[in-house]
């Protein structure tokens, strides 16, 4: 089936949760008026319908390829990039200043938005630059600055992030990667870099000119754990400072992992300083890299919960089309005994509805989010802190949200879903990796009730939820499960263990996401309403569904969210997983 942007739901999302005219109305995002938003809306659309979409299946099926040190893609890959880059796509919230259209985070949002849904794989590509571009313009000198940015903004130049290492997962602090001082000759002033790194998402290809590592390493002498890590840029080529493109560096791939899914996003294992020759430069300054990390990974994990309404819209359009195609049985309870297409049937239409309420309340979350991001970038009070606290929910539930939705895509397709010529699959196996991705959901729901709930002893959080609970309405399930959620963090932040908040996380920050999906939605709805047109039909319906359906399940998650650690270790290591 073909693929077609969502662009009416993602111009009601970002004009009703980004609230982009009243940021439009400062100065700095002025060129962000109606006429432009709709323009970049529609016309990333139908880039990513005709130029990305077409190479999704072909890209599962052959995948990248590993061979003599070099990464191909598929036939139609280096094309389709070149044209991403020819139009300006890359560079929509790029500083003017180095290229960019200076254009607000919500933009580049839906660009990520519409190439994720074309095609998840591919998508990642643009995805982790940003993460580059982010820590060089936050953290990087301003030489830095002037040589990187401009190529990595328009996607001459691509980003990775190097992290992960065998022995160290997510806790990079256990990270063996060496940095030594080079005092002498025509690197003098920079780094020797030294060791694995592991997952690095498309760590090596041939459709960008050049791509630039940024690798976390220990200098000689640095503190033990998170304290002691640097970032260093650690390009693939070396680059002259008029950035032209010189010898190689000495770092390589090493293998591409067989993964579950996104075939075409070839994830390495990177090797640097095979001999002794990998050259890097300091971001900011020695032991600062756990800040310019997070710098980075608060921007992926955004687009990460944006890759879960990215799988979860393509397997809903797939859902859709095959539930109109596929006749199957006489309704039940119709005095008709001819068969129907399987739209018709009850089950069918709970999954559908689900799957669309699931995914329009995970995108209305994605654009409130992006909207507090663009707020936070003006210096609106209170902003960037409600920002911060929306990370962990687009990223967790986001996430989870996809692999639902996918799966119930296979369950609609029946039998067919399982077989893989159907696409269905696809779609589930692509979806898995995003509740791993950028730090486990376990650890976005960690983070939300230990460093955010900390933001002003509980204030930021729990003000976010009682504007739920007002806007909502008193009485209203969804008032009622704001208010859960704003006593279960007075809980939280009071009498609860560590253990405690540690083992009600997932479901505290699952009730807490469902709060302001269902709060989104339903100001979309109001709006739709208002205006009249196709929406005022459908998003009503919608938000119904999701408050008189997915709100009250969220609540049913208070007693698993406050029942605290003990019952977790009434078994001990051996007896658990003996």
């Amino acid at each position: 089936m073909e693929f077609t942007a969502a662009t009416a739901d993602q111009v009601l999302a970002i004009r009703v949760n980004s609230g982009i005219e009243e940021i439009a109305a400062h100065p700095r995002f002025a060129a962000a008026s109606p006429d432009m938003v709709e323009a970049i809306v529609e016309g990333i659309g139908a880039f990513a319908a005709g130029e990305w979409a077409p190479l999704n299946r072909k890209g599962d099926l052959e995948g990248a390829v590993l061979a003599n040190g070099r990464v191909t893609l598929p036939d139609g890959f280096e094309a389709a990039y070149r044209a991403y880059v020819e139009q300006g796509w890359n560079a929509i919230a790029g500083d003017e200043r180095f290229g960019g259209q200076g254009l607000p985070f919500t933009l580049a949002a839906n660009v990520i938005e519409n190439l994720g849904t074309a095609n998840m794989a591919f998508g990642l590509l643009p995805m982790l630059t940003v993460g580059a571009i982010e820590a060089i313009a936050h953290h990087g000198s301003q030489a830095q600055q002037d040589l990187f940015l401009p190529r990595l903004i328009s996607g001459e130049w691509s980003g990775t992030m190097n992290l992960t290492e065998p022995q160290a997962g997510s806790d990079v602090g256990a990270l063996r990667t060496t940095a030594t001082p080079i005092t002498e000759g025509e690197h003098a002033g920079r780094y020797l870099i030294k060791g694995t790194k592991i997952f690095i998402t498309w760590g090596e290809h041939d459709l960008a000119g050049n791509i630039v590592h940024l690798v976390l390493a220990r200098t000689p002498g640095a503190p033990a754990g998170s304290r002691g890590i640097s970032l260093f840029i650690v390009p693939k080529f070396h680059v002259a400072a008029d950035g032209s493109l010189g010898a190689r560096n000495d770092v390589r791939v090493v293998s591409l992992e067989h993964k579950l899914g996104i075939m075409a996003s070839p994830t390495c294992v990177m090797s640097f300083g095979d001999n002794d020759e990998c050259i890097g430069e300091l971001i900011g300054h020695e032991n600062g890299g756990l800040k310019a990390m997070f710098t980075m990974m608060n921007s992926a994990r955004i687009n990460v919960g944006n890759q879960g309404v990215q799988i979860a819209e393509r397997a809903l359009q797939q859902a859709q089309y095959y539930a109109r195609e596929r006749v199957q049985s006489a309704r039940a309870g119709s005095p008709s005994k001819d068969s129907v297409a399987i739209v018709e049937h009850p089950d069918v239409r709970r999954m559908l509805l689900r799957m669309r309420a699931l995914t329009e309340g995970a995108r209305a979350l994605l654009y409130y989010t992006a909207g507090q991001v663009d707020r936070g970038t003006l210096g609106v009070a209170g902003a960037q802190e409600r920002a911060d606290c929306l990370v962990p929910m687009i990223k967790a539930w986001g996430t989870d949200i996809g692999c639902e939705v996918a799966s119930l895509g296979v369950q609609i397709h029946g039998g067919m879903g399982f077989i893989e010529e159907t696409g269905a699959a696809q779609h589930y196996r692509d979806a898995r990796i995003t509740p791993i991705y950028e730090g486990t959901n376990g650890i976005q729901a960690a983070d939300l009730v230990t460093r955010k709930l900390g933001y002003e002893n509980g204030g930021v959080l729990t003000s976010l939820l009682g504007d739920v609970a007002r806007e909502a309405g008193a009485g209203s399930p969804l008032a009622e499960l704001a208010q859960d959620c704003i006593a279960i963090a007075q809980w939280m932040a009071g009498e609860a263990s560590l253990d405690d908040k540690l083992a009600g996380s997932v479901p505290f920050c699952t009730m807490c996401s469902v709060a302001v999906a269902g709060w989104q939605l339903l100001r979309q709805a109001r709006a739709a309403e208002a205006e009249g047109g196709k929406l005022a039909q459908t998003k009503p319906v919608i938000a119904r569904y999701f408050a008189e359906h997915i709100v009250p399940e969220a609540q049913g998650l208070k007693a698993a969210a406050t029942a605290g650690a003990g019952l977790l270790y009434a078994l001990d290591a051996e007896a658990l997983a003996g």
